[in-house]
């Protein structure tokens, strides 16, 4: 018999690192919103309640509380992080759902220990709740599915609070940001992808070894989900070329040149890749910031004038800083993409290795994209 074929990709890296998924607070906050307004609905709460999130995984959730009166339920879940060391593991997270008049649609506020945004450069306005854009739509999705099946309009508020949320917020960027009072309820896919260093790196370097072993000659390293649907659909990749290197730009570039392949892109979020361009090979926020210092500089590399680089260098967010630049037409994404291959190439040393860089926002949207360039 032959043997069974090397699978690989971001799947496969998961399942080799032995480590236990967990849910992200936008998730935690989908499951208590369902809950609550399909007791609004019914008389009864659904425990435990299952969710869809983005892509297509149905996890089940236990309700931790309840409380249902007139025109208003509250539903709470336990965070599950599984085995990823996140501040916010077995918090409480709790959602609030209030019937509204007919046409108000999906209102989101921000509860007890749930942050409001108070400075521009997040995805989010200033004085809106610190509820990311995909956990607010995958909470509109549920309250859509509950309202068809139960005969419900769909015209609710939903009030995200999170137990001792300000506390635990202090542990965390948001303040700095400009994040008050509390979390911010994050998420793109709904699943936290477990943090190990060690596990994670040694994850990489097999899914070097799966590519090289299926004859790959392009892979992509992806910060994340978002990044490895960009690649996907910019180059045609399969589920074997991508490696999730997540924060560990600095392993795949130091494997990659001792296990070469022909052409490496890195894709990632601008802010992250800002790092990389800055020198920095692990991009985890606990360990490298954004220097916006950097950015400006490069930003007057650009064209911008004094003004405009003392407006990056103020910038609240690296996002803000591209903002200001591309209003006036200065490049600063492709800046930061063509800098961040140029670091890469010398991490690998001059290894038979082409690379490119790509850098998206947080919808996915390629906001900075380098040529292709070898040793």
């Amino acid at each position: 018999m032959g043997e069974t074929a090397p699978v690989g990709g971001r799947s496969a890296q998961l399942k080799h690192t032995g480590l236990r998924p967990g849910w992200t607070t936008g998730a935690c906050a989908t499951a208590a919103t369902t809950a609550a307004y399909t007791a609004l609905l019914t008389g009864d709460f659904p425990d435990p309640v299952t969710i869809t999130l983005p892509k297509g995984r149905t996890p089940a959730f236990a309700l931790a509380a309840e409380d249902l009166a007139r025109g208003r339920a509250t539903a709470a879940v336990v965070k599950d992080a599984g085995d990823d060391p996140d501040v916010t593991h077995g918090a409480l997270i709790r959602a609030t759902v209030r019937i509204l008049p007919a046409g108000s649609g999906v209102v989101f506020r921000a509860g007890p220990g749930v942050g409001t945004v108070t400075r521009p450069g997040l995805p989010l306005d200033v004085g809106e709740p610190a509820i990311n854009p995909v956990p607010r739509q995958m909470m509109r999705d549920h309250v859509a599915e509950v309202a068809a099946r139960h005969g419900g309009a769909g015209d609710v508020e939903i009030t995200v609070s999170v137990d001792h949320g300000e506390e635990i917020a202090r542990s965390t960027w948001n303040p700095r940001l400009g994040i008050l009072g509390g979390l911010s309820v994050l998420g793109t896919t709904g699943v936290v992808v477990p943090y190990s260093c060690s596990a994670w790196i040694d994850s990489i370097r097999r899914g070097v070894d799966v590519a090289r072993a299926a004859g790959r000659t392009h892979v992509a390293g992806c910060t994340g989900s978002t990044s490895e649907r960009t690649v996907v659909a910019l180059y045609g990749l399969p589920e074997d070329a991508l490696l999730d290197m997540g924060d560990f730009a600095g392993a795949v570039l130091k494997y990659v040149r001792r296990h070469p392949v022909e052409r490496l892109t890195v894709c990632g979020g601008f802010a992250k890749l800002s790092k990389l361009a800055a020198g920095h090979m692990d991009l985890h926020s606990a360990r490298s910031q954004v220097d916006k210092g950097f950015l400006a500089e490069l930003a007057r590399r650009g064209g911008a004038d004094e003004e405009l680089a003392a407006e990056v260098a103020a910038a609240n967010t690296g996002l803000a800083a591209l903002q200001s630049c591309a209003a006036r037409g200065v490049p600063l994404g492709d800046l930061v993409a063509a800098t961040a291959r140029d670091r890469a190439l010398e991490v690998l040393r001059g290894a038979p290795v082409t690379v490119d860089v790509v850098c998206v926002d947080r919808a996915g949207t390629v906001v900075g994209r380098s040529t292709p360039k070898g040793p």
